[in-house]
């Protein structure tokens, strides 16, 4: 997709929090935009109708564990506590993943606008969809944290993408947010270049718990907060490290996941 932005990024980045008057001043010097297609809308953060209807998101009945949606089944008690063939067989670390969006042709380019293109202003949007997704994860007492870019891709793209949403998300729920808890001390190559089995051994030890928020998370329960899960090989590291270092429970929540071909 061909991205044609109007909005500057420094201000865009703060467009979320501004006052009405602002926000009607900053539309009608700088018009708002499709997030997917750049198309006009009516509002800053939104989507076009034909974008908005390309979207596909995800409900029950799903894995209980992953959040895998299972194909076909017909049913939609979101207390059904079953489980895919996957997780049956070798159970990830995280307790239960849940996601807004499949990660497919309809979310693809908004995200990877959001994610690289400083279309930071997203994340309210992104946000809103994150907590209506996550809602029996998002209860009181829970500590709301992004998975962590290393220092160097932090520098080089300004911002952490899942930082913004977990600020989001934390603000929406009235919970509070350690955006500092997880630290990617060890740079690793990108993911996409792996199947499963590599990117479990390319993320192995990157992770670490600030040591000085150990105690802030003894026995409590962790949301982590990330843009899209693909194989969940990223998720499950940071998720491993926080519960050696004292977490009660860890769940996971994303934007939009990748649904695998023939799906239970």
């Amino acid at each position: 997709m061909k991205w044609t932005l109007s909005t500057p990024s420094v201000v865009s980045r703060f467009a979320p929090t501004l006052g009405s008057f602002a926000r009607a001043a900053l539309d009608v010097v700088l018009p708002p935009r499709c997030l997917s297609c750049a198309e006009s809308v009516d509002r800053q953060g939104t989507l076009c109708t034909r974008c908005w209807s390309g979207l596909t998101f995800l409900a029950p009945p799903w894995c209980a564990c992953c959040g895998e949606p299972f194909e076909g089944v017909v049913g939609t008690d979101p207390s059904d506590d079953s489980i895919c063939a996957r997780c049956a067989g070798s159970s990830p670390p995280y307790a239960r993943a849940r996601s807004a969006l499949s990660y497919d042709d309809g979310s693809r380019g908004m995200i990877v606008g959001f994610k690289h293109a400083d279309q930071t202003y997203a994340a309210s949007a992104f946000g809103g969809w994150l907590v209506r997704a996550g809602a029996e994860l998002l209860t009181p007492g829970v500590i709301v944290a992004p998975v962590p870019l290393h220092r160097w891709k932090l520098f080089s793209r300004r911002y952490n993408q899942a930082a913004l949403l977990a600020q989001d998300v934390g603000r929406r729920a009235g919970l509070p947010v350690l955006q500092g808890l997880l630290v990617r001390h060890r740079r690793t190559t990108p993911q996409g270049a792996y199947g499963r089995a590599g990117r479990q051994r390319n993320i192995r030890g990157a992770f670490h718990v600030r040591p000085a928020l150990v105690e802030r998370i003894r026995g409590q329960p962790v949301v982590l907060i990330d843009d899209v899960l693909t194989t969940g090989a990223t998720v499950a590291e940071c998720a491993r490290v926080l519960l050696r270092a004292g977490a009660g429970r860890v769940d996971v929540l994303t934007v939009a996941r990748v649904i695998r071909a023939g799906a239970p």
